[in-house]
């Protein structure tokens, strides 16, 4: 009898897991390096080693937590910095609501897969065919920036405080360097590249005169303004368009 050769198992459109898991292994290492980053950003600051550990345990939503310590280093009002925080989070509720009919979870289950909705997750598992694959895609991504970003938060923290000022290194530029890094590749059409310069406008414009974390709060006002001109714009051409069709 001939022996036949073993097949990987592979998702209706032939993806193999292996792949799926190697594509999230790759997402989930390449941003949870990124923690370190934020632990630094964090203890410079002025959080304790045990307030950045658990921002990244509890909150583990990157742009909402370097949007929060950014906040407090500029000496704005805590609650001006977590309100920041909040609408930049607010976004993971509507991946959500996606993910949980793609994902199909038990009940007891949802809550601590929650945790773990953010852009990277919602990504991967978004690019996957099959339900099989969306899991393994999204608990792999997970589980690995999971682990990785808390770990490598703990270790930025830690060499923060044993590099005492970092100011003086200029590891206070990190954050928002690392933060500009994720969000460039993400700007892939017209739309959210005029909403992206739009909002840097508005934060860097309103700086000097608005108290440190409201003109993050005002930027947020860059999106629904592009959309209010790109619906006039698209509304004037349409009125062209009928003008030329009555002559």
């Amino acid at each position: 009898m001939t022996e036949q050769p073993v097949v990987p198992h592979t998702s209706v459109e032939g993806k193999p897991d292996a792949a799926v898991v190697r594509d999230a292994l790759g997402v989930g290492i390449a941003v949870g390096l990124s923690g370190f980053a934020f632990g630094v950003t964090s203890a410079g600051s002025g959080l304790t080693l045990a307030q950045t550990c658990a921002l990244s345990l509890l909150v583990f939503t990157g742009a909402s937590q370097f949007a929060l310590v950014g906040a407090l280093a500029a000496g704005g009002n805590p609650l001006t910095a977590a309100a920041g925080a909040f609408f930049l989070g607010v976004r993971n509720a509507f991946y959500g609501l996606r993910l949980s009919q793609l994902l199909a979870l038990p009940r007891a289950v949802r809550p601590f897969a929650a945790q773990w909705v953010i852009d990277e997750t919602t990504a991967v598992a978004l690019a996957q065919p099959t339900r099989r694959s969306v899991r393994i895609g999204f608990t792999v991504t997970g589980l690995t920036l999971y682990l990785l970003w808390n770990l490598t938060t703990l270790l930025g923290a830690l060499g923060a405080e044993a590099i005492g000022d970092t100011d003086a290194w200029g590891l206070d530029a990190a954050g928002p360097a690392v933060f500009l890094a994720l969000l460039a590749p993400m700007l892939r059409t017209t739309t959210e590249r005029a909403t992206a310069a739009l909002a840097v406008l508005l934060g860097l414009g309103l700086l000097p005169v608005l108290p440190a974390g409201v003109p993050v709060l005002v930027a947020a006002l860059a999106a629904p303004a592009v959309l209010w001109a790109r619906g006039c714009r698209g509304s004037g051409a349409e009125q062209d368009s009928a003008r030329e069709g009555d002559r």
